[in-house]
């Protein structure tokens, strides 16, 4: 049989990375001239990466962008935000167990993030969890990214796994659409960074610690999946 497949977002998810996020989102928006935002406007401007993050920021104080300004900001939010990395983010409960667990039980890792590539591995080699994962993909690492479920599929697929033996772990909407387009389980847990209950976008399984992501569970839910 293939080995199974566990794949988890990243911000919001595997790591608590909003201190940093916000850091890097407000020194940028300082750059722009406009209003620094709080944890709870983060929560509703993050989930497609910095560039996404830094566009919902001015739309929410209905500023435009100059002519090429989206792409100087964004230039100095990764600036900022690599430089600092680890910073103060830090792996949430439960996750280097879980990730123990799993591996212990012959699972393959990955990590699938709208976060950049390279980003993603400065900050998982920092935290020491890099060699738990068969790969890090970010949204540069295709032509595609989350909510597009062949980001998902592709990360399976450069881990070595079968799509057919995956679940996807995530804290967003963003998450669940994708792993639901992708036809695989998708466990949301509810403490990450969204604005709306995770509930409401009805994933296959909702966790409130990592302590509860067990190995009977992810062959559970592959199970109900029919892999």
């Amino acid at each position: 049989m293939a080995r199974p497949i566990v794949v988890f977002d990243l911000d919001g998810t595997l790591v608590d990375t909003a201190p940093d996020l916000l850091d890097s989102l407000n020194h940028t928006l300082d750059a722009g001239g406009v209003a620094r935002t709080d944890l709870a406007g983060f929560r509703q401007f993050v989930g497609h990466g910095g560039r996404v993050m830094i566009e919902r920021a001015y739309q929410a104080q209905r500023r435009d962008f100059a002519a090429g300004e989206h792409d100087r900001l964004f230039a100095l939010f990764l600036e900022h935000y690599g430089a600092n990395v680890p910073g103060q983010s830090k792996p949430y409960p439960g996750v280097v167990e879980a990730l123990d667990r799993l591996r212990d039980a012959d699972y393959l890792l990955a990590v699938c993030t709208n976060k950049t590539e390279e980003l993603s591995k400065r900050l998982l080699v920092g935290l020491g969890l890099s060699g738990y994962f068969a790969a890090i993909c970010g949204q540069d690492t295709f032509a595609f990214r989350k909510p597009d479920p062949r980001h998902l599929t592709e990360t399976i697929l450069l881990a070595g796994a079968n799509p057919k033996h995956a679940i996807m772990v995530g804290d967003s909407r963003t998450d669940i659409d994708t792993a639901k387009a992708a036809g695989i389980p998708v466990v949301a847990v509810d403490f990450g960074y969204t604005d709306r209950h995770v509930r409401e976008f009805e994933p296959s399984k909702i966790i409130s610690h990592f302590d509860e992501l067990t190995v009977p569970l992810t062959m559970q839910l592959m199970a109900a999946q029919g892999h």
